[in-house]
């Protein structure tokens, strides 16, 4: 019999024969049975082999392919159960970090999400969609109509295609129905067996992996099954699901010893949980349990059970009890309440069950977690699936508690949860069938339970309230996430939120737990030392409460939308406020709260709120019906008052001793994300309680809370027993503005959604301009994404295009990037900009400023308002009628008593007092009259009512008529000091007027003089009574009264004995108030005049646009207008106190101790002013500096000329030192030097010579090849030049340094050598973090700080011989080559000035030595001999002509535009120039080499040479021109004369222009040779002959014929790409066009070293100007039109002549080397201007192109992709594996692609980053959304398109080399990128 080494004939043999018996078995015979018991025992023998790893596991997995395939192969079997897939559904499983879609359009599921290819192959088109990383694994929904719409599915997932997929043949799945249960129990007695239950300290977990390590192949085999399709799946399900299978194997262990043992193991692991068997339960637990589980008992929870016995727990809660984290000590509930069923009780009766307990029991391994999900699609699965899962969920929770690697289990389980509660009507299902919700809460009840704490809130000793405890891991790391986004999940679905709103049991649970998180991370104030540990605990409590209970609400409350859903609202209500009355008596509260210590986290309040804004908003529940009494409000606003007073606190510093953490949780309880779970309903619930009670009760809390109520005194001066005097401003401010907060907002009072969406948005722009993904992100939206706004839905875009404009990106100058912009448009500031809201949503209190400064500006320039505007008031949306109770505030004595007292310390001056407390006191007035009570009754006769208030300072409580009583006098209580005390009280009315404050009876007239003693005091004290009636009036028993309260810190005021009483004159009434105000706001007497007596328009339309914005003085006139509008007596009143001349303000009042303060505040206030008047002054002068010293802002601005041309008429050049400050010429023994910045570019060698742009290669086709770059066609040249030529001779007639050539920048400041090294020196010693490294050489420039590495000496020029070399001088050409040859061979010696070692020399030699080591070795050796002169000589050289090439390229590439340079002022060429020349002349050219005299000369033929060994020098037709040119010029003596410089480029244009000739002769075909050859050869005699073209063409063809040149068949391919007829015009343009490139540099070269500007021309006629510019042309050179370039010539010696002796050079070379001769001319060089790679439109094809793409080194996709734009080579960003020598391969790069500078693209973050040598920088994104922002680390996934403009600045800057400049923020990257 086959054993389990058999090799794979055998098996398939075996497998073949097994087949056919139990396919042909007919009735069952016999053979069936036999084949069958085989079967087992060969899968038993080979499957229990397997786990020893390696070989035998490949072997068994062998033996089930053949097996299963029945003998086929197994390629062909898989095939064939592929056929009958009726995939229509994707499915597809991916884990963490996987790029997938999510469509909002397409969605049904806020959850859905989308595999790359069926997104692709939907039509999302204009859909709102986004691209994400996923954190923990999905899976794709296409075809699951549950989750998604239709119209989404791809086109594979549209067809139902179930009904055309044939049925599956019997026996093609036979033989998997009988292998693959044993398969998977095998698979399962491996995890059995593998798992130890772990000793107590750690479990094992290095084991666990090793075990899954061996199971790896299993597991991926089940996986590869479920890959083949529907068929096959539900083979599996069948096998995971059959209850008698799993009888069969696990329990028939009786005769296998093995089998037994692993069956213990499992009874021990399910011990081990704290699980158990339900046969052992049911003996002990379940009688008792029936009847604990009753609502009553769970309601009993809440406050009677909370004692601290030890419940019966596991011992793994006791370890980490014992830690006792925060050193306090757990509470554990009695576990009475529990249903243990739900916690502890598991039965496994099929394989799925034990397959999913044991992904637990190891904490959900990746591979086992991707095939149970792998099988999601077939339906019997997905059911029987999630109940399971459903049945397990106290497992999980038991286990992800205990785990380490709590994270990465909580991404798993998320990963499966999210696949099966998604769906609607699973989760349906589920929850009918399997208690679902009550599962989940008891869970999470039970979870939170293990962490709970005694809550120290209120009465710390006998509190019987627990919290959950903040610092513990539970809470810390989040680890309860997973199931209570599970949850939330499942309550987004209307039938399951039903059910759970329905059942009053589950409400009572919830609410109970809800109340865990009622007061944790309670803050108490420190009064003495600062502390010393800062906690951080309350991140974990707002996440806590968002999360665990806010989310949960706004999911329920999505639900609670019509008026059919009332039910479900009284039922919230009513047990929450059962939960709140518990919370109360637990912890003992009665009616004031603790002092000093504050909690932010008030969720039952919160529900309750939310619950009743909803009843009344959508449902139309009447309030009443669901307020609780008096008592229970007085009671409910404790606790929200109390935080909003604590956030003032806050904001007053008086919690500094707290750390920052307090300032944190002040910020995040407003910030957006939480503000609408948070503050929001608290305002809320103040507000509604504010409406339902008695409002003196409620205004006196207020400023007893906010303990300013001692400030509110007529009194001077005052003690407050709570509050330090330097707080007490900023309190009483926070206190107003809270009272106009509350008065004034209408979130939950009346807004529609709509008009909540415009405040919000309108609010966030008004604080700052805000780009789009921000103001989505600062609109508090509904967090659960199913309600309200969602992001990106239609409201909110058309809101924002109706509130604001939007602003394109723009750049600045100075290269910051801005993005698109929204801003609010102009009648938004008008009408609509809302104080008021913009400080209840502002975190930082400088956000309200920039909102006031941004409408201060906007009122400036629509010239509304100049001055300083005080906030507008903005009229408010009506009230809903169940509110109206709010506005009773407005109108009761206590505030009107408040106004009037600070309108009279305002008045007078007294401390504490800000333009602020004003601001809200009108603010306050306004609101009042805006919504006062009907006009009253009858206004001439309201004397009559005065009986009834004879103890009130004013008559009603309408502000309307209050605001015209007069006071006249009122007794204070004031310290002894007071300058009150000392005046005697007027005789008439003091005496009795206090006497008869007794007598109920007095004269009417003395009752009105005196209705003023003082009554501010009673505010706590009325507010005491007030409660006290309250509560006697409500509760029944009178055991309830008043506990005495132990601490009654307000008895103070009557007993300190300093205080005595003094009686104030005050005779004012709001009303004359006011008048005064304005006069003193406005400095003029009688300033204030009624409107209405010259217009009376006034009175009739209120709203005047003139009141709307202004500052103090309109607010006043605004208000005195509407008193008059709404009561004729207050007209009346106003006239008559105006009529009244106003005396001055007595200043009597003032103390000499106040006076001297307050000459001490005036004297601040003046020495502030003139200080930022100084301050704006220097910035202005320094901004205007910047302005003309900086050019880096615009690198193209040429301000200052360049520094050469700028002093031609001086007699030497004169330079500033920058850092000295001193003038003067640069000498020999103290040069100075040009600020420059010396860097090595390739930018050059990218120059490309086909016409279009090259792309970015996004995908395999198209791949860039360098062959065509500049760079590449000069080094091919070269080496084969070095191929056949001498070295020394080849390595002068080339330049080098288009790859790694150096660049030479200045920003045109000077500075003194040994200034200089002074500065670096003090640089050094800076230990401040600089960007740059000093070591290096790096700086910045002292004056305009642009970075910079070097300094230029200036050679000490005098500028007199410019004038000399100016004129033109009427030497012969002959006799000027003469003087040009013997000023070469004085070579040797120098100037004398420099042939002694001076300073000037050193800094020569030291600043070459800089230039050298800009660049690489390897751009710098090119000779064969290594370190050969000939190499430096090549090299300085071509520095110069790097240089100037480089100009010609930032010129645009022609000098058609002419002009002082553009690179004007940071030209420094005329310096450049004179260190190289001083360099190259220190090395001597043999004269016999010197290619001087082969230009001039006639040579004899020295063929000798030819038989010799050494290489012949190059041929001069094969010399570089413009080559030539610098190695003549740079090695003649300094400074040049012009007559000179003139001569060598005539001679050099003679060689330029038979070169032309030549490579066109190469050009055209061998009969257009012989025309030309004919038809010159006539015009050879004449007498121009020389300067006619033809002639010296034919010549040129002649001489050439005469070697090889012409003699193979290979013009064909040359022919190619002329034009097959060449007219004389064409040949014409292409001889010009082949000059020019040397015409230019050589302008450019003649315009710095001898000034002169360049002229501006035509393209067309471009080669004339310049050549006119040169002295080339002739001087009877007439018009352009009949111009030929050869006229231009000036030949040395005989054209003819000279030519035929060039030629000859090639046609004895062509003789050796027939096949190279043409290659090495010199073709037409055209090249484009360097450009980077062309980008495509959109984002997503250069992602999905590369961010799967494998590196070419390591052949693995890299972590972070980059790609180059300059050359388009894919790289590993910090990519360990392509390191080479420690320099990672973004570094390496951007040394050889770009000599030291990289641009690369990020694929996986869209941004780009600049690699410049040893720094690098964020330059920013060229991709941009379609609002206009960067998407940086594609965070949001939103589809991005191309922005030319920045893509065209980035390619600017690399250009014009102006990276360093212009960018700011640089850090070194120590070659790890």
């Amino acid at each position: 019999m086959a054993g389990a080494g058999a090799s794979g004939r055998e098996k398939r043999a075996t497998a073949a024969r097994l087949k056919a018996a139990l396919s042909g078995g007919g009735g069952g015979g016999g053979e069936s049975g036999a084949a069958a018991a085989e079967l087992q025992a060969l899968l038993e023998r080979a499957l229990a082999a397997a786990p020893s790893g390696g070989e035998a596991a490949a072997e068994a997995l062998e033996w089930c392919r053949w097996l299963l395939a029945g003998g086929e192969p197994w390629e062909d079997f898989v095939q064939a159960v592929r056929a009958y897939d009726p995939a229509t559904l994707c499915g597809l499983v991916w884990t963490a970090n996987f790029v997938a879609y999510r469509c909002r359009t397409c969605g049904i599921s806020p959850c859905m999400s989308l595999c790359a290819e069926c997104f692709h192959q939907g039509e999302h088109a204009g859909h709102d969609y986004n691209m994400f990383r996923s954190q923990a694994g999905g899976a794709c929904d296409c075809g699951d109509g549950n989750v998604m719409r239709e119209a989404g599915f791809c086109k594979r997932h549209r067809m139902k295609s179930s009904s055309n997929v044939p049925c599956v043949p019997k026996d093609l799945l036979m033989m998997s129905e009988l292998v693959l249960p044993q398969f998977i129990f095998s698979l399962i007695q491996y995890l059995r067996e593998g798992y130890n239950e772990p000793a107590l300290d750690l479990p094992s977990e290095k084991d666990l992996h090793r075990i899954l390590q061996m199971l790896e192949p299993h597991v991926s085999f089940l996986e590869d099954l479920t890959k083949m399709g529907g068929a096959m799946r539900s083979v599996l399900t069948q096998v995971l699901t059959n209850q008698q299978f799993y009888k069969d194997l696990s329990s028939g262990v009786e005769e296998n010893a093995c089998a037994k043992k692993s069956h213990e193991k499992y009874l021990i692991a399910l011990k081990g949980s704290g699980l158990a068997f339900p046969e052992d339960k049911l003996a002990g637990g379940m009688q008792e349990q029936a009847s604990g589980t009753s609502t009553l008992s769970i309601q009993g929870l809440a406050g009677a059970t909370a004692t601290s016995v030890q419940g019966e727990s596991s011992d793994e809660e006791d370890q980490d009890g014992s830690q006792g984290v925060g050193k306090r000590k757990r509470v554990k509930l009695s576990s009475s309440t529990k249903d243990q069923s739900i916690m502890d009780v598991l039965k496994h009766k099929c394989f799925l069950e034990e397959l999913l307990f044991w992904t637990i029991k190891y904490e959900f391994p990746q591979k086992m977690v991707t095939f149970l999900l792998n099988m999601l699609p077939d339906q019997d699965y997905k059911i029987a699936f999630t109940k399971t899962f459903v049945q397990h969920y106290a497992f999980i929770m038991k286990t992800l508690k205990k785990s380490h690697e709590s994270d990465t289990m909580s991404n798993r389980i998320v990963h499966i949860s999210v696949q099966l509660f998604s769906n609607e009507e699973l989760a349906r299902q589920v929850t009918e069938e399997c208690q679902l919700l009550d599962i989940m809460v008891t869970v999470l009840l039970y979870m939170m339970e293990s962490c709970l704490i005694k809550s120290e809130l209120q009465d710390e000793e006998n509190s019987l309230h627990v919290v959950v405890n903040c610092g513990e891991a539970l809470l810390k790391n989040n680890t309860y996430w997973p199931l209570v986004s599970d949850f939330i999940n499942i309550l987004s679905h209307q039938s399951v939120a039903k059910k759970f709103l329905e059942d009053h049991g589950l409400l009572v649970t919830w609410m109970n737990f809800v109340s865990f998180f009622q007061g944790m991370n309670l803050n108490k104030r420190e009064l003495n030392e600062h502390v010393e540990f800062e906690s951080q605990t309350y991140y974990a409590a707002f996440a806590a409460e968002l999360e665990a209970c806010a989310q949960p609400m706004w999911g329920l409350l999505s639900h609670c939308k019509v008026r059919e859903t009332q039910e479900y609202t009284r039922n919230v209500v009513r047990y929450c406020l059962e939960a709140l009355q518990d919370w109360f008596d637990a912890i003992n509260f009665v009616d004031e709260p603790a002092p000093n210590q504050v909690t932010f986290h008030l969720p039952l309040h919160r529900y309750y709120a939310m619950f009743l804004s909803k009843a009344v908003k959508c449902q139309e529940l009447d309030l009443d019906s669901i307020l609780p009494d008096q008592e229970m409000l007085m009671k409910l606003m404790i606790h929200p008052l109390q935080i909003q007073a604590s956030l003032s606190e806050i904001h007053s510093n008086m919690w500094v001793r707290n750390g920052l953490q307090i300032k944190g949780q002040a910020m995040t309880y407003v910030q957006s994300h939480f503000c609408n779970s948070m503050i929001d309903p608290d305002i809320y619930l103040l507000q509604v309680c504010a409406s339902r009670l008695d409002p003196d009760y409620f205004i006196s809390s207020v400023f007893e809370r906010f303990k300013v109520v001692d400030l509110l005194t007529m009194a001077s001066q005052h003690q407050n027993t709570v509050l330090d005097s330097e707080h007490e401003r900023s309190m009483l401010e926070g206190a107003l503005t809270f009272l106009v907060i509350l008065l004034s907002l209408r979130l939950h009072l009346g807004m529609t959604d709509d008009e909540i969406l415009r405040a919000e948005m309108v609010a966030q722009l008004c604080m700052n301009d805000r780009t789009h993904s921000s103001l989505l992100d600062l609109i508090p939206e509904n967090p659960n994404p199913k309600s309200g706004i969602v992001p990106g839905s239609l409201s909110f875009e058309s809101m924002l295009s109706a509130v604001a404009d939007f602003k394109a990106p723009v750049f600045e100058p100075g290269g910051s990037m801005q993005q698109g912009m929204y801003t609010p448009k102009a009648d938004i500031w008008d009408k609509e900009f809302d104080p008021v809201m913009v400080i209840l949503r502002t975190v930082y209190r400088r956000d309200v400023q920039s909102a006031m400064d941004r409408y201060t500006a906007f009122l400036k320039q629509s010239g509304k308002f100049p001055g300083n505007p005080w906030p507008p008031y903005k009229k408010r949306t009506p009230l809903h009628p169940s509110y109206k109770g709010l506005m009773k505030l407005l109108h009761c004595k206590t505030l009107h008593i408040v106004l009037f007292t600070l309108l009279y310390k305002i008045l007078m001056d007294h401390q504490n007092l800000s333009e602020h407390v004003l601001c809200m006191v009108l603010y306050l007035i306004e609101l009042g009259l805006e919504d006062s009570p009907e006009q009253e009754s009858d206004e001439e006769d309201s004397i009559g009512g005065h009986e009834r208030c004879h103890d009130s300072w004013f008559p009603g409580s309408n502000l309307v008529s209050n605001m015209r009583h007069f006071i006249n006098y009122v007794r204070v209580r004031v310290p002894e000091t007071a300058p009150e005390v000392k005046r005697e009280p007027p005789a008439s009315t003091s005496s009795d007027g206090l006497a008869s404050s007794q007598s109920p009876r007095r004269p009417k007239s003395l009752q009105r003089e005196n209705s003023g003693t003082a009554q501010v005091f009673s505010l706590v004290a009325e507010r005491r009574k007030k409660f006290q009636e309250i509560i006697n009036r409500n509760s029944s028993e009178a055991s309830q009264a008043v506990r005495p309260k132990t601490s009654m810190k307000w008895s103070a005021p009557g007993a300190t004995p300093q205080l005595t009483t003094a009686i104030l004159e005050i005779k004012e009434s709001i009303l004359s108030l006011l008048i005064k105000l304005h006069h003193k706001l406005s400095g003029k007497q009688n300033s204030y005049y009624p409107p209405w007596l010259d217009d009376m328009e006034v009175l009739i339309q209120p709203e005047i646009p003139k009141y709307s914005h202004g500052d103090g003085m309109t607010a006043v006139e605004r208000i005195l207008l509407k008193a008059a509008v709404q009561s004729r007596l207050n007209k009346r009143i106003i006239e008559e106190i105006c009529r009244k001349v106003t005396p001055p303000v007595p200043p009597k009042k003032i103390s000499p101790a106040e006076k001297k303060t307050l000459d001490k505040e005036e004297r601040r206030q003046k020495a502030r002013e003139r200080q930022q008047k100084l301050l704006a002054e220097f910035a202005s002068r320094q901004k205007s500096f910047m302005e003309t010293a900086m050019d880096v802002e615009s690198p193209d601005a040429d301000i200052a000329m360049e520094i050469a041309t700028s002093e031609q008429h001086v007699s030497e050049a004169v330079y500033d030192c920058v850092i000295c400050g001193q003038s003067g010429p640069s000498t020999e023994d103290r040069p100075t030097g040009l600020v420059v910045l010396l860097q090595a570019s390739s930018v050059l060698g990218q120059c490309r010579n086909s016409a279009e742009p090259k792309k970015l290669p996004t995908s395999e086709e198209e791949q860039i090849y360098p062959s065509d770059t500049c760079a590449a066609v000069h080094d091919v040249r070269l080496t084969t030049l070095q191929q056949y030529f001498k070295d020394s001779s080849c390595l002068q007639a080339v330049s080098i340094g288009w790859e790694g050539g150096v660049y030479v920048q200045t920003c045109g400041h000077t500075l003194h050598i040994d200034c200089h090294k002074s500065y670096m020196e003090s640089l050094r010693n800076d230990q401040v973090l600089q960007g740059f490294s000093v070591d290096k050489g790096e700086f910045t420039c002292p004056l305009c700080r642009q970075f910079a590495n070097s300094v230029l000496p200036c050679y000490p020029g005098n500028n007199v011989e410019r004038s000399l070399w100016q004129c033109h001088s009427n030497k012969s050409m002959q006799d000027l080559i003469k003087e040009v040859e013997e000023l070469q061979e004085q070579l040797g010696t120098f100037p004398v000035s420099i042939s002694s070692e001076t300073n000037l020399s050193k800094e020569m030699e030291s600043v070459m030595k800089d230039i050298k080591s800009t660049t690489q070795k390897k751009y710098t050796d090119y000779s064969k001999t290594p370190g050969s002169p000939d190499n430096d000589f090549l090299f300085m050289y071509s520095v110069a002509r790097t240089n100037l090439e480089l100009e010609l390229i930032h010129r645009g590439g022609t000098l058609c535009l002419g002009g002082a340079s553009t690179a004007g002022k940071r030209s420094c060429l005329n310096q450049l120039f004179h260190v190289l020349a001083m360099h190259m002349r220190l090395y001597s050219i043999d004269s016999a080499y010197n290619p001087w005299r082969k230009l001039t000369q006639l040579v004899q033929d020295r063929n000798s040479q030819v038989n010799s060994e050494e290489l012949p020098e190059v041929p001069v037709l094969y010399r570089d021109v413009s080559s030539l040119l610098l190695v003549q010029i740079l090695t003649m003596p300094q400074p040049l004369r012009k007559e000179h410089f003139t001569c060598i480029v005539k001679v050099l244009f003679t060689l330029l222009y038979t070169q032309a000739l030549a490579a066109f002769s190469v050009k055209c075909s061998a009969e257009d040779r012989m025309v030309w050859k004919n038809s010159g050869a006539l015009k050879k005699t004449l007498s121009y002959g020389e300067k006619s073209w033809e002639a010296l063409l034919s010549h040129v063809i002649s001489e050439l014929s005469k070697g090889k040149m012409f003699v193979e068949g290979g013009n064909e391919e040359i022919a190619m790409g002329s034009p097959s007829v060449w007219s004389l015009d064409s040949i014409e343009r292409y001889l010009q066009q082949f000059c020019l490139p040397f015409l230019r540099i050589t302008c450019l070269l003649q315009h710095h070293l001898f000034g002169g500007d360049l002229p501006s021309c035509q393209e067309d006629e471009e080669f004339a100007v310049l050549a006119n510019c040169l002295g080339l042309l002739p001087s009877s050179f007439q018009s352009p039109h009949q111009f030929t370039s050869a006229s231009c010539l000036d030949w040395p010696v005989p054209a003819f002549n000279m030519i035929s002796q060039w030629c000859l050079e090639l046609a004895s070379f062509a003789d050796r080397h027939t096949e190279q001769v043409k290659a090495l001319l010199i073709q037409e060089p055209k090249w484009d201007l360097p450009c980077l790679l062309q980008l495509p439109e959109n984002y997503n094809t250069i992602f999905q192109y590369y961010h799967r793409k494998t590196c070419t080194v390591c052949s693995k996709v890299p972590k972070d992709p980059a790609v180059c734009l300059v050359c388009g080579t894919f790289v590993c960003l910090k990519g360990l594996c392509c390191k080479q020598q420690s320099y990672c391969e973004c570094v390496l790069h951007s040394q050889n692609c770009g000599a030291g500078t990289g641009i690369f693209l990020l694929i996986n973050a869209s941004v780009i980053i600049i690699i410049r040598g040893h720094r690098f920088c964020l330059w920013g994104s060229v991709y941009l959304d379609a609002h206009g922002e960067e998407d940086r680390d594609l965070r949001r996934g939103k589809p991005l398109y191309i922005c030319k403009e920045r893509y065209k600045v980035l390619e600017q800057q690399w250009v014009s080399h102006t990276f360093d400049h212009i960018n700011k923020r640089w850090g070194p990257h120590y070659n790890g990128l």
